[in-house]
């Protein structure tokens, strides 16, 4: 692969990645909101985008192991780093969500039994 198609494949990386940090983010606010419904459908948004950018990835490493030659690439490395950040993101806001969704439910039990 030429350095052209390696700055452009990172490039794609980022922004799928940082789209999916987007919604990841927005999907927090809901969480905020207490409005799980709408940050479960944020983090489905998060996850289309951060799986386009592992694909991505996914093409240039078989193309690697093919044989295709490339330089090392910081754009590329970057692309890596911000795609494995952002899946972390994501993980930790889908807990989020199940942890705040069952801590709003618990607390609407004890409102109930209280009365």
């Amino acid at each position: 692969m030429t350095s052209e198609q390696v700055a452009q494949e990172a490039m794609q990386i980022i922004l799928h990645a940082g789209e999916a940090r987007k919604h990841c983010t927005d999907a927090l606010k809901d969480i905020e909101k207490s409005d799980f419904d709408e940050a479960k459908e944020k983090m489905k948004l998060a996850n289309a985008e951060i799986v386009i950018a592992h694909r991505v990835q996914t093409n240039c490493i078989q193309k690697e192991t093919e044989g295709a030659k490339g330089e090392y690439s910081v754009l590329f490395a970057h692309a890596q780093d911000t795609l494995m950040t952002v899946y972390s993101e994501i993980n930790i806001a889908k807990r989020l969500i199940d942890i705040f969704e069952s801590l709003n439910q618990r607390l609407i039990q004890l409102e109930m039994t209280n009365k």
